[in-house]
């Protein structure tokens, strides 16, 4: 299987480099549940890497719950107030993300969370996320007109490097569908570490789908390789 060199690295941050989509999930089903509805796996998949008023909309409508988007975000807060805070990094990332810092690769974190969210989320990880020197917070920044899957995030994200890279020379991290199609519509290659009970055959845009990004191998795309 043949890639093209990257130079630049994004990352998405929810479920890819922390995870917290496990805790969205259990947030969303506290308010499906006052409501005796369910948040599905097939809903999470709709909307993953989707700006806040996006999915809660989505949300809303599919459940059928008698709440406005502000409601239901307000509510969800509340509770996510807590739960962010015990998120933990996924395997593989740190490794990956300080052997990319050491060999002077750009880095950057392209999320669809909020600079507030964020806050939550990286308060016990600041060591990770000060290798960033580039951070989008799509939800908050304003540049960032549309979440995935439309391309806006990665393009914005790219332009904050200094040299502002073409999009063919970014490779994307991403663990959503909606990501992997923003990436793709940005004109540049994606590596998926989807959910395990996500069907493969619904990653095809992907350019290369891992279990783990303890799995991947940076001289693929032209990086340089870990040391043994």
């Amino acid at each position: 299987m043949a890639f093209n060199s990257v130079t630049h690295v994004l990352f998405d941050m929810d479920g890819l480099i922390l995870n917290t989509e496990e805790l969205y999930t259990i947030g969303f089903q506290q308010v499906a549940s006052r409501f005796g509805k369910e948040f599905t796996f097939e809903l999470k998949c709709k909307i993953m890497g989707q700006q806040s008023k996006e999915f809660a909309g989505i949300i809303i409508d599919d459940l059928g719950l008698p709440l406005t988007v502000d409601e239901f975000l307000t509510e969800t807060r509340a509770i996510f107030d807590n739960l962010f805070p015990q998120c933990k990094i996924m395997p593989g990332v740190e490794r990956l993300v300080r052997h990319l810092h050491d060999h002077n690769v750009p880095i950057g974190l392209a999320t669809s969370s909020s600079k507030e969210s964020y806050d939550l989320k990286a308060v016990n990880h600041q060591d990770l996320f000060n290798l960033f020197p580039c951070k989008t917070w799509g939800t908050s920044d304003p540049e960032v007109k549309k979440g995935k899957p439309s391309p806006d995030i990665f393009f914005v994200a790219a332009n904050k490097f200094p040299d502002k890279p073409a999009p063919e020379k970014c490779l994307v991290f991403e663990d959503a569908l909606n990501g992997v199609k923003a990436a793709r519509a940005a004109g540049m290659q994606v590596v998926m570490v989807p959910d395990p009970r996500l069907d493969r055959s619904l990653a095809s845009e992907a350019t290369l789908v891992l279990d783990s990004i303890a799995d991947f191998k940076p001289e693929l795309f032209g990086l340089p390789p870990y040391k043994n």
